[in-house]
């Protein structure tokens, strides 16, 4: 589970000649410009937002428009120096630091406000208002692992000290914030087990899902052995998993990697407390299939398309192969 990253650098060129600039960015790069909030969402951590303003601006907000570079802020810099393009000064918006918090929202960022000495704003405002030694801290309900646009940030901490003094804090820091924020956590026990014995392709699946959704801190894993009769021992994969999610949650959508249409590809147990939890209490579904299949129509709205692409790709090879 992420926590905590990067947002993306943010430079902005002030130049007499902006259609020059402009036409060196996009030939260098290969990019074009995009609506602004359209940059924030699509960037990734570390890649570099630019924006080109007229020389004499002084401010650091952003216009309308952006280039979104694919590359750290000094690969981007150099080619501006190595170039000799048109620049007459460059200005370095504010560090953007991300944090995931599932609830509590407006407590995060009083804790955060406080424990920093920083002010709570909305991300915009931030934005506009922050300058190079600044940080802004954003506070998101969604995975990190996903693109971010501002619609998505729940509210932002601009704090005026470097990103390096507080990044070093935070980093320390933030597992006792989120203990503050969310006290029961929750540790639940996952076991796979396959008669055809094709644990690395079905381990490959589950991990791709937790990690994908971002549901937990695999705490541990290994092999182990299961009764599911008197005398009859089987060897299954056991994992360990802390999570701020509803383990019942947690068993639903699971329960859309056990099943391809009609074949069951292996069996996924979850087990809170030594207690496992039944498919029966995941709502009332006629079926196994019918379950398997409202899973998986769950699982399609939140996993991202290359790890879906890859999970049809082994459910294929396992379901010829499958004899349930």
């Amino acid at each position: 589970m992420k926590v905590l990253r990067f947002g993306p650098s943010i430079i902005f060129l002030r130049t007499g000649d902006i259609p020059a600039v402009k036409r060196a960015l996009s030939e260098a790069f290969g990019v074009g410009e995009i609506p602004t909030d359209e940059a924030i969402k699509r960037s990734s951590e570390f890649e570099t937002i630019v924006f080109v303003t007229d020389e004499w601006k002084k401010e650091t907000i952003p216009p309308e428009t952006a280039f979104l570079v694919s590359s750290h802020a000094p690969v981007v810099l150099s080619l501006i120096l190595n170039e000799k393009l048109p620049i007459e000064k460059v200005h370095v918006e504010s560090t953007l630091i991300f944090i995931r918090v599932p609830s509590k929202v407006e407590e995060g960022l009083k804790l955060i406000s406080e424990k920093y000495g920083g002010e709570i704003m909305d991300i915009r405002t931030a934005l506009d208002e922050g300058e190079a030694g600044d940080t802004i801290i954003g506070v998101t309900k969604k995975k990190l692992n996903s693109p971010i646009g501002p619609e998505d940030i729940d509210g932002a901490v601009l704090v005026r000290r470097d990103f390096l003094e507080v990044y070093r804090e935070l980093s320390v820091d933030l597992p006792v914030l989120l203990l503050r924020l969310m006290p029961e956590w929750n540790e639940i026990t996952i076991k796979i087990y396959d008669t055809d014995k094709r644990y690395e392709e079905n381990i490959e699946r589950l991990m791709m899902v937790i990690e994908d959704i971002d549901i937990g801190f695999v705490i541990g894993e290994g092999w182990d052995w299961d009764y599911p009769r008197p005398f009859m021992r089987v060897p299954v994969y056991k994992l360990k998993l802390l999570t701020w999610e509803d383990p019942v949650r947690v068993k639903f959508l699971l329960k859309g990697i056990e099943y391809h249409g009609y074949k069951r590809l292996c069996d996924i147990d979850v087990f809170v407390e030594g207690k496992k939890i039944h498919w029966t209490a995941l709502g009332k579904y006629d079926s196994k299939f019918e379950l398997a299949k409202a899973a998986w129509e769950e699982l399609e709205k939140n996993l991202s398309a290359d790890v879906i692409e890859r999970l049809r790709e082994l459910d294929e090879k396992l379901a010829p192969e499958s004899k349930d």
